[in-house]
């Protein structure tokens, strides 16, 4: 009986001991025989809920992206194109500045090969990649694809399913092709994790700013004149008010169809997998930007952007038929004439609309138009309230010219996803805010009517309306400024580069004491997150514990973990945390997803996995799983000079509150005092 208890209790230890070891997305592959000599490899995996699996298409610069390596290619075997995807989600990370693509619940990846060595048997592949829940975790998972004789389909399972941290691991003995998307970064919701539902809130934003860009398109030259006009044509024309209001409702659900339609083309030209991968590619930013500052430059009054006048007058004189046809073509003939106003926005929009993927050109459209049809319904119920609508005048141009300077600063956003992507350095923080600066501080001075522009009406005064507008954008003009000091800006966060991609990280005139000074920062520290002293190898940091004789806080972490920097700017930031970080502890940052080679000296097998430890990244996912039987990120411990845990109740601690973080620093501290 004793035998058998102290087997049990020995099997729960374990099983405990082991319990943090977390592998949230089961493969299962198989390989199909599609010709003499081509194949295509499937990957199909099932993702436990709430989690999610980077795609091979997340841009650089955010998560990592999913990496898929055949090994020992050459002469073997020759891959056509670029792997393929299931459906995935795609939503902003304001974190990283980049959109992410992921897939949730399940996923499968493609890859045809053309065999060349026709004695070839099997094919190796090792795929990496990233998952995330309130966690992050990297894997490497090696399959072995046997290639059938016979059998046209034949399924396999994985030959080693051991975990390890984003190991890239490359074989210099062996050819070893790795499959990787082209990525850039993009213009994805302040969420450590991204919920599933974050693509729909995604495609409502894209909603909501589509329908307040069509409103603002009704206060332009070309519409809003057009409302009377036609609201009195079908009032006057129609025999009873009943048939007035008919026709102004399908006039406008014929608007509606028109720019929908036009969503849609958009969506079906390009397919709408493809609009992302086009919002995430380098030179169609900068296409983007170039429209962008196309469309701004006509809205200042440089030009103005027309349709064939041919056509105008063909649908025009459709108008005339009548009936419902004819109100359609009415609709179609205030689309074509109105698009010198209309036009720059729809663009602008549909650009937008491209770096969100999916259907949202369709979701934008169905927005704008919506805003655009409703007045002209409304009014056709309610003609009194006409009188109430303000008299069109040079305030129409001063819309016009408004959004021109919007547009204008937003194009500068793309462009700065092409110099990150790139890392020309030629777009930093600092470039890009004094750019904002100046076209905001431009507008203002606009709006005071201290600068006018070739299709403004003068002015002899200025209206209430006008100057609330000015006193905004020279607010927001002033609170820019504060940022090229370090200011965070959060208003903005989404759309400047990240505070590191700047001349000076620190704000504009601040030195950097670790790049000036070697005696003031001990050996092997920099300085992290909120100028904390950090070490990030961790035998340096125990030798310098031990001088001061402070407790070790690790931070497990990574480049690429969105968890990790969600909590170092809300939590380490806050002003009960911060001060402990800085003057009590001895933080060591250990980057599980460093790729850099550890010297062949220092390369080994771990006990713990069976993996091969090559990079500097393994080392501290090997340390991480053997000391801490976890293979997550965030983690935090504090440990004494010996290594041992300071919280005996709660040894590890991930992503918590403030609150949380607080108490378990305070009594790890108090622990190590005693």
């Amino acid at each position: 009986m004793k035998k058998l208890l102290f087997i049990l209790l020995a099997f729960f230890a374990f099983a405990k001991g082991n319990a943090q070891l977390l592998d949230p997305v089961k493969w299962k592959t198989k390989v199909e025989k599609i010709s003499e000599t081509n194949y295509i490899l499937t990957f199909n995996g099932v993702i436990e809920k709430e989690w999610h699996l980077y795609s091979q298409f997340t841009p650089d610069g955010g998560p990592l992206p999913l990496e898929i390596v055949f090994k020992d290619q050459k002469g073997n075997f020759d891959l056509v194109g670029k792997a393929k995807e299931s459906k995935t989600t795609t939503a902003f990370n304001d974190i990283f500045g980049v959109n992410e693509t992921f897939f949730h619940d399940k996923a499968q990846i493609q890859q045809e090969i053309t065999l060349v060595n026709p004695k070839i048997t099997a094919i190796q592949v090792v795929l990496n990649y990233q998952v995330c829940k309130e966690v992050c975790i990297n894997l490497e998972k090696k399959f072995t694809f046997k290639i059938p004789v016979e059998k046209a389909i034949s399924a396999i399972t994985p030959v080693s399913t051991s975990v390890k941290l984003d190991s890239a691991k490359v074989d210099t003995s062996k050819t070893v092709a790795v499959v990787k998307a082209e990525t850039a970064t993009t213009v994805e919701k302040k969420e450590v994790e991204i919920p599933k539902h974050n693509s729909k809130r995604g495609l409502w934003s894209i909603f909501f700013i589509a329908f307040f860009s069509g409103f603002a398109a009704l206060l332009t030259p070309c519409v809003f004149p057009m409302i009377p006009m036609t609201v009195s044509f079908f009032t006057k024309q129609s025999k009873t008010r009943a048939a007035g209001i008919k026709n102004a409702i399908i006039y406008g659900v014929s608007i509606i169809l028109i720019y929908v339609l036009l969503g849609f083309l958009v969506t079906w030209i390009f397919g709408a997998d493809a609009l992302n991968a086009l919002s995430t590619n380098v030179w169609f930013n900068i296409i983007f930007f170039v429209l962008l500052v196309f469309f701004a430059t006509s809205f200042l009054g440089a030009f103005e952007i027309m349709l064939p006048h041919s056509w105008a007058n063909k649908v025009d004189s459709q108008a005339d038929r009548g009936g419902i046809i004819g109100i359609l073509f009415m609709a179609l003939a205030l689309a074509i004439v109105s698009f010198s106003c209309t036009g720059p926005i729809v663009g602008t929009l549909l650009v937008e609309a491209a770096s969100k993927g999916g259907i949202a050109p369709i979701i934008g459209m169905l927005g704008f138009s919506l805003a655009l049809a409703l007045p002209f319904m409304l009014f056709a119920m309610f003609p009194g309230w006409l009188n109430s609508l303000p008299k069109s005048g040079g305030w129409l141009n001063t819309v016009k010219v408004v959004l021109g300077f919007l547009e204008l600063a937003l194009a500068f956003k793309f462009l700065s996803n092409a110099d990150l992507v790139l890392q020309l350095h030629l777009l930093e923080r600092e470039v890009f805010l004094v750019i904002w600066i100046a076209i905001f501080g431009t507008l203002a001075f606009y709006l005071f009517g201290k600068i006018t522009l070739p299709h403004d009406s003068p002015l002899s005064h200025i209206s209430v309306g006008r100057l609330s507008l000015g006193l905004i954008v020279l607010s927001f003009t002033i609170y820019l400024i504060p940022g090229l000091w370090g200011a965070p800006l959060k208003l903005i966060s989404a759309f400047p580069p990240p505070m590191e991609y700047s001349e000076s990280p620190l704000g504009v005139g601040s030195v950097n004491v670790a790049s000036t000074s070697t005696t003031i920062l001990p050996e092997g520290a920099k300085l992290g997150p909120h100028q904390i002293v950090v070490f990030d190898d961790y035998d340096k940091g125990l030798a310098y514990a031990k001088t001061v004789n402070k407790p070790i806080m690790l931070d497990f972490t990574g480049h690429a973990c969105v968890n990790c920097r969600k909590m170092e700017n809300n939590v380490w930031s806050d002003a009960s945390i911060l001060p402990i970080l800085n003057n009590e502890v001895v933080l060591i940052s250990l980057y599980v997803d460093d790729k850099r080679p550890l010297p062949k000296s220092e390369q080994f097998i771990s006990k713990s996995t069976g993996s091969e430890i090559e990079t500097i990244g393994d080392k501290w996912t090997d340390f991480m799983i053997t000391k801490y039987n976890t293979n997550t990120q965030p983690l935090y411990v504090l440990t004494d000079l010996q290594g041992n845990s300071l919280n005996t109740k709660q040894p590890t601690i991930s992503y918590v509150s403030v609150e949380e973080y607080l108490s378990w620093l305070k009594t790890g501290i108090a622990n190590f005092k005693k």
